[in-house]
This record gives C-alpha cells, structure tokens and sequence, in this order.
C-alpha cells in the first residue's frame, strides 16, 4: 500500500526532476494527487464492483408514523441497498421490503396517501433527495409510513473522509501509475504559459486509467461471464 508521501516522492523524480521542494510545494502535490484519487474513485464507483461498498448495521432505522429514515450516514454517496436488520424466520419485519422509487412516481404518490402499515410482509417505497456527501446527509422519504420503528441495515458507497499526505491511497488495483501521471499533467500546469495541463502525461493518465478500469472491471471468476444457448452444440 503506498501512502500519499509516497505518489508525491515518486512525482518528485520523475516527471518533476525535483527533488527537494522549491519550484513545487509539498502542499500543492498533495492537493493535486487527492484530486486524481477523486478521479479515479469516481469511475471505479461507476463499475458497480462493490469495491467501496459499506454495510451500516448500526446507526439507521425507520420511526413509527415518520416519512423519513434517521440516522442515514453524513458521507453517503449512492445507496446500495437498504434492508431491515431483523430477517431471520421469527423477526417482526421479515418480509418487509424496500424498494426505490422516484418520488414522483404513481406508486410513491398513491402509497403517500395510505394508512400507517403494520412492517411486515410490505412493501416500502424510497426517494433519495438533497445533495449528499460532501455537502449532508441525503434525506430519504419513506411511503407508506409504518406502524411501528425498523432498524435498518443501510449498505451505500461513501465518499471519502479528509485525505493528507499521511493516508493511505484509497484506491485497488495497483493505481500508483495512474496517479503518477496524473500529478505529473497537473503540476506541470504551473510552468506551463497556459496554465494547461501537461498534454503528454494527460494521455499517460488516460491509458494508464483505462488499464485500471479494465482490471478492476470482473471481480471474480468462479462463474462464466456467458452462457450457452439452448441447443447450441447443434448449431
């Protein structure tokens, strides 16, 4: 695992040739390498690998008579799945399901309109709204509202918290290249007359990012990735 001090060292030596800090501060470097794991996070995000995946089974639940869910986390990025905590055979909620709706679609409006339910064996439709992580906790409407309070297991991808030199790269797959290139482009910018990135390591950014993604792309390969037709071997 290689530390943010780390990408930095390495951009020093190469594309930089700058050692010791002078043209280029510390501070700076660090800035622009979490900007790249940004970045890179983003489209990892987008594969849909679960690689950032974050089960919470502590903090979030459903109140009685409430159109909200408290408790959701301040750092939530997308919600993956949202579930009651209780699923064994002689829970209270067993049955009970949530499901994601636009909160404008035909079935949250007419659910809007119903009597509290009783949590079990339903069905419970949710929007997410508000900004989210970085800015707040997204607000999560609820419809038909419940009878009775359901803790939660709220499993999401959170964005991340305050990164520094110090951290570790939050990043799978072998991703120091990626950053190096990056750093390298942005850094760059400052003795370039435009202020534009460094062109050159941009398209080293950019293959070196497409041969993350790919790799990070199939995460297991106990099952086949197709399958055989129906009669396929008479074909």
């Amino acid at each position: 695992m290689s530390l943010i001090s780390d990408i930095e060292t390495q951009v020093r030596l190469n594309p930089l040739l700058e050692v010791t800090a002078s043209f280029w501060t510390s501070a700076e470097l660090v800035q622009v390498i979490i900007r790249g794991i940004k970045d890179l996070w983003r489209d990892i995000v987008d594969l849909k690998g679960e690689h950032f995946l974050t089960v919470d089974n502590s903090n979030v639940y459903l109140s009685a008579a409430t159109a909200t869910l408290t408790g959701v986390p301040q750092d939530v990025h997308k919600v993956y799945l949202i579930e009651p905590r209780d699923m064994s055979v002689n829970g209270t909620n067993r049955g009970l399901v949530f499901v994601p709706r636009d909160y404008n679609h035909a079935s949250f409006q007419s659910a809007r309109t119903l009597d509290d339910i009783d949590p079990s064996n339903a069905t419970i439709y949710y929007a997410i709204t508000g900004q989210g992580a970085p800015v707040n906790a997204p607000i999560i409407y609820i419809a038909p509202q419940v009878t009775s309070a359901v803790n939660l297991s709220f499993c999401y991808v959170p964005t991340f918290p305050t990164l520094a030199a110090a951290s570790t790269v939050p990043i799978p797959g072998e991703a120091d290249n990626a950053l190096i290139a990056w750093t390298g482009a942005f850094a760059r910018a400052k003795e370039r007359e435009d202020r534009s990135p460094d062109p050159n390591w941009l398209v080293i950014y950019g293959t070196e990012k497409a041969h993350l993604m790919q790799s990070l792309g199939q995460r297991e390969y106990q099952e086949p990735q197709t399958v055989s037709a129906i009669f396929e071997q008479y074909w």
